[in-house]
């Protein structure tokens, strides 16, 4: 299940980060512990980012996903496998880390796979808001604005990952869970996220 249990804006700031977490995936993988790996990626501006204060916070935020995935094997992957799979990996390890990201994955996008219900809208990711609203008195109290970048940033990830091509097309493409991905997951017994990649027992 997920590290986090309560849910927060951060996706606003967060975001992807696919290329980000592939670099300091790359430098763990070298054994470098995790102030040496902000210490190298400030000296080299190698994410071309334009402050001291962001490139750390981007690093941290990286690092702290690949300690959610709760599988060093899996977490190395994200710097060794072929892009695709590292970026399934990645929305994995977005998952783990952010409760908002795992409900949504697995009970808004796992559900329509679930009844072949191949759409989606704005109005999927609409209704999710509603439900968390009613729920959860944190995300009751969020700014429209809050809610329309989150929103933004998940339309995002859905494309990035090849859920769909764009929103506005109302489809679902079926997506291919990786054999790596599939492995790390069962290794987690994270079987419910098993959904949110189109795949059931």
């Amino acid at each position: 299940m997920t590290q986090q249990k309560k849910y927060n804006g951060a996706l606003t700031r967060e975001q992807f980060l696919f290329n980000e977490i592939r670099i300091v995936a790359g430098k763990k993988n070298q054994q470098m512990e995790d102030s040496e790996i902000i210490e190298a990626i400030l000296r080299d501006n190698l994410f071309q980012f334009p402050t001291e204060r962001m490139i750390r916070t981007i690093t941290r935020t990286c690092l702290r996903r690949l300690q959610a995935l709760q599988n060093n094997w899996l977490a190395s992957q994200i710097a060794l496998a072929p892009r695709e799979v590292a970026k399934q990996i990645n929305l994995y390890a977005i998952m783990k880390d952010n409760l908002l990201v795992w409900d949504f994955m697995v009970t808004v996008i796992g559900e329509k796979y679930r009844t072949q219900d191949m759409t989606l809208s704005r109005k999927d990711l609409n209704m999710f808001f509603i439900r968390l609203q009613e729920q959860d008195d944190t995300v009751a109290e969020w700014k429209d604005s809050t809610i329309g970048k989150i929103k933004s940033v998940l339309i995002r990830m859905l494309i990035e990952t090849g859920y769909t091509e764009k929103i506005e097309s109302g489809i679902l493409q079926p997506v291919l869970l990786y054999d790596e991905l599939e492995q790390g997951i069962k290794e987690n017994h994270d079987h419910a996220a098993l959904a949110a990649f189109n795949r059931f027992p």
